[in-house]
């Protein structure tokens, strides 16, 4: 099992924006047969950071779902939603131990 965390550094006063779009987002995600991803914000440290975090049977899964994903309209145009209130970003795979 494998946690994928997408983090992203969201422009200032545009975090309401981006969440809103982030919980449209577990819709888009279902319908495909993706695991809805949780929803982070800071508490502490880098300010305006919006994590969308999602398991995975193993990274060739994740890779498999993430080729579908990039290739169905619905999600491009949801992830152009989110990406327009992001300033950069980037992304974390951790291996679950137990």
């Amino acid at each position: 099992m494998i946690v994928v965390r997408s983090i992203f550094d969201v422009h200032f006063g545009r975090m309401a924006e981006a969440k809103k779009a982030a919980l449209e987002g577990r819709g888009v995600f279902e319908r495909l047969g993706s695991p809805a991803p949780r929803l982070l914000t800071d508490v502490t440290g880098e300010f305006y950071t919006l994590i969308l975090e999602s398991e995975f049977e193993d990274l060739a899964d994740f890779e498999r779902r993430l080729q579908r994903d990039f290739h169905d309209a619905e999600w491009q145009a949801w992830y152009r939603r989110l990406s327009g209130t992001v300033r950069s970003g980037r992304r974390e795979i951790f291996r679950v131990v137990e």
